[in-house]
């Protein structure tokens, strides 16, 4: 029953670090666009694809880095940090914006966000230390 116990906190920690990971990247990723935004003459119709390019690529490093060490059920791991990573943004979101709304866009995000999460667990199981 320890052992069992241990596997969970194990998995819930890597979970976590998984989630810290791709937050801290999506914050990094965001920096930047801002300040090519800021200083170049790019248009900002590039925006809402590039969110979306970002949010899966912070997913699925910190989803792979996350499961390298699990070795296991990086599936369900993976998408479990896809999956909280976006009801997260959602609800800062809608705390700092005073609304929610589900739209296509939104609809996006939730799948591409728990895709990625378990393309990235798959990856971190299968890596080899």
């Amino acid at each position: 029953m320890e052992k069992a116990d241990n596997i969970k906190n194990k998995s819930f920690i890597n979970i976590l670090k998984g989630l810290g990971i791709a937050l801290i990247l999506t914050f990094v990723f965001l920096l930047i666009l801002a300040i090519v935004l800021t200083y170049t003459n790019v248009s900002e119709e590039i925006i809402n694809p590039t969110i979306i390019i970002i949010t899966a690529i912070s997913i699925l490093i910190g989803s792979s880095i996350s499961n390298i060490k699990i070795k296991k059920n990086g599936l369900i791991n993976g998408g479990l940090i896809g999956g909280i990573y976006i009801i997260l943004l959602y609800l800062f979101s809608s705390i700092f914006s005073m609304e929610f709304a589900l739209t296509i866009q939104s609809i996006i995000m939730i799948i591409t966000g728990i895709a990625f999460g378990i393309l990235g667990g798959i990856i971190g199981v299968n890596i080899s230390n």
